[in-house]
């Protein structure tokens, strides 16, 4: 049995979708990842060969303020999670970000660059993959820029800013692979049929700056909108980000012979189907 922890959340419900097979799905209050008992309760109960964590505190910014509790859910609970996957012999898949790194590298993260994170959000999940090692199978999935149907995205922020304002300012330093969660969810899917463990990155293919998204958003469902450029220091947003952070997703495709699509392809096909969904 596959349990999807997490459920309610984007990659949950895209999860839920596309993996085959007895899969199960939890959230809150069903599980609590934070609670040692919740989650023995739970995996002992079950006793699922692989536990999919897609539950995370994803506040960037709240995550300065609430160190406490992105520690809890982002770092501690994996490693709850963990414990109880090695004593029932389980695989644990960790869902990880590319803000483990810095941003300075001037090039596509591979999975064996070297960490270091700018924040709180950043250094949670960097322990998050660190605890989940503990489990006697592991799948790290470092992803970003993820927005899909069911939850906030950035996606959905353009569109009702667009009903709002004729002109936006948006940030144009920052550069990553906007990822819609299906195609994330069927990257996870192809890792895991192959057996696939270790750490692995796992975006669409192709970025852009968050201006440049937010142009194709509106271009793509023919809006007129003017995005003027901002930097990220004009921001001054509470959390350091980083600015360039693609992730080399070459050894998904080599090992599964998987490749995501290009992220502009995978927002149209995202904007069809969010119209279906309302």
């Amino acid at each position: 049995m596959i349990l999807v922890i997490g459920a309610n959340g984007m990659l949950g419900h895209d999860l839920m979708k596309v993996l085959e097979g007895d899969v199960r799905g939890l959230d809150l209050p069903d599980i609590d990842i934070t609670s040692l008992e919740s989650v023995r309760r739970v995996l002992l109960t079950l006793k699922p060969k692989i536990v999919i964590n897609a539950a995370a505190y994803t506040d960037v910014d709240g995550c300065e303020t609430d160190v406490e509790q992105a520690m809890a859910v982002n770092g501690e609970g994996v490693g709850l999670l963990a414990l109880t996957a090695r004593e029932i012999g389980a695989k644990l898949v960790q869902i990880s970000s590319d803000y483990v790194f810095d941003g300075s590298k001037g090039a596509p993260y591979r999975e064996a660059d070297p960490v270091g994170p700018l924040s709180v959000y950043g250094e949670s999940k960097l322990a998050g993959e660190l605890n989940a090692a503990m489990a006697p199978e592991y799948l790290i999935i470092r992803t970003q820029w993820l927005y899909g149907i069911h939850g906030k995205n950035f996606v959905e922020t353009m569109l009702r800013l667009a009903g709002e304002k004729s002109e936006l300012a948006i940030v144009d330093d920052q550069i990553g692979s906007p990822t819609w969660s299906y195609d994330l969810a069927l990257s996870i899917k192809a890792l895991l049929e192959k057996g696939c463990v270790g750490v692995y990155h796992a975006a669409n293919s192709g970025y852009c700056s968050w201006k440049e998204f937010a142009e194709a958003i509106f271009e793509e469902e023919g809006l007129k909108v003017k995005v003027n450029s901002m930097t990220t220091q004009e921001l001054n947003r509470p959390a350091n980000r980083p600015l360039y952070s693609t992730l080399d997703c070459g050894k998904l495709e080599q090992d599964t012979g998987f490749r995501p699509q290009h992220w502009r392809e995978a927002l149209k096909s995202y904007l069809k189907l969010r119209i279906k969904s309302n």
